[in-house]
């Protein structure tokens, strides 16, 4: 009901155009798709939504992997860090997005306070176009890496130590028993983790709703957010529809091949 639903009828208004003749929506067919097929904003969102996730999605998986496998370890005072690794987790988007936006600040964050510090020069982060993108990747990074490897550590923890120990008698190296028995055994987590973190990727827009309004000069203004964009402030809610069906197409087409090249084999 909450999942088939909206998306159905998100298809519905995605036929659908206001009319400044009476007070429904007219009929428009596909209109708002070809319309959208010939709209710059479009293709500079779907660029920028594109560029985002090739670069978020391999990074946060590769980094709550390694996250992972540092609390896996047993390490003196693991038990503390595996609590404080997830505060970021804790943390709500808003308030991470806020605190973000006063410590990269240009004038007084402490992000430059420190560059200065070091000798080099101040930058724009969330106010160039250079590396507002670059920036907010980083943010959704460091927001979602703790929770991802709370994935990764469950399934580290159901590898047998059997295997390991049977390894270890045949000589095999740490560096080979990670490519025979731990990346192989941690398949589907990894397909778990990769096709979730595509999907809540794809779908994010607040980081650039609260930093950056899209801006500057659109290098933040992804799918989502230009949705967003077309129902509240233009009060387009069939194009708003429209972006958000091609949107869906496009993440599920993205999933489809993660999981016929990241399967796991039996």
């Amino acid at each position: 009901m909450f999942k088939l639903y909206p998306v159905f009828k998100g298809l519905e208004d995605s036929f659908y155009a206001p009319s400044f003749l009476n007070a429904s929506e007219a009929f428009v067919g596909l209109q708002n798709y070809s319309f959208l097929f010939t709209d710059p904003v479009f293709w500079s969102s779907l660029k920028v939504t594109l560029l985002f996730n090739v670069f978020v999605n391999p990074i946060q998986v590769i980094l709550a992997f390694m996250l992972a496998l540092l609390l896996n370890a047993k390490l003196k005072h693991i038990g503390w860090f595996r609590g404080i690794h997830f505060v970021p987790v804790a943390v709500s988007v808003s308030t991470a997005c806020i605190l973000w936006n006063i410590m990269l600040s240009p004038e007084q964050g402490v992000v430059n306070s420190m560059l200065v510090g070091l000798g080099l020069d101040q930058q724009p982060f969330l106010t160039g176009s250079k590396q507002a993108l670059a920036s907010i990747i980083g943010i959704a990074t460091w927001k979602g890496i703790g929770y991802w490897a709370i994935f990764f550590l469950a399934g580290l923890q159901e590898v047998p130590v059997s295997l390991y120990e049977a390894s270890s008698i045949d000589g095999a190296s740490r560096w080979e028993q990670f490519k025979q028995v731990t990346f192989p055994m941690m398949k589907r987590s990894i397909t778990f983790v990769a096709v979730s973190v595509t999907v809540s990727n794809f779908l994010l827009f607040s980081p650039m709703y609260i930093l950056t309004q899209g801006g500057p000069e659109h290098s933040t203004n992804v799918l989502m957010l230009e949705s967003y964009n077309s129902a509240f402030l233009y009060s387009d809610s069939g194009r708003a529809s429209a972006i958000v069906i091609i949107l869906l197409l496009l993440t599920l087409s993205i999933v489809a091949l993660q999981f016929k090249f990241l399967k796991a084999k039996h």
